[in-house]
């Protein structure tokens, strides 16, 4: 259990955009994570995603940690942003574009 609970914190803390989702970027699984991944791709900034389908001790023990219930999952710079809702919301009002890159500036130096 703490293993994953580590995993989570490591993936979390080296990536400063993560999307936690079901499948992958160039085959999302669910109708939310194809959203997501839209919304991020627009931002036109590298990403890094894990795929909960094929990592069932994340799928299980994620909603926990992030005290968050569902998939897909958007962290910048270690923190919960959110799921697709709140990304389809920023990223029409232009915040989601300034966070991603932003964070993505600090990933370079």
């Amino acid at each position: 259990m703490s293993d994953i609970i580590e995993t989570l914190k490591e993936q979390i803390e080296n990536n400063p955009v993560l999307l936690y989702m079901k499948g992958s970027p160039n085959q999302p699984q669910c109708g939310f994570s194809a959203r997501t991944v839209q919304a991020l791709m627009a931002c036109g900034e590298r990403f890094a995603y894990v795929d909960v389908l094929s990592n069932p001790d994340v799928r299980a023990n994620l909603p926990a940690y992030a005290n968050w219930p569902t998939f897909p999952q958007l962290w910048v710079d270690g923190e919960l942003i959110g799921g697709c809702d709140i990304v389809t919301e920023m990223y029409e009002s232009g915040e989601l574009q300034t966070l991603v890159k932003e964070a993505a500036s600090k990933a370079v130096s």
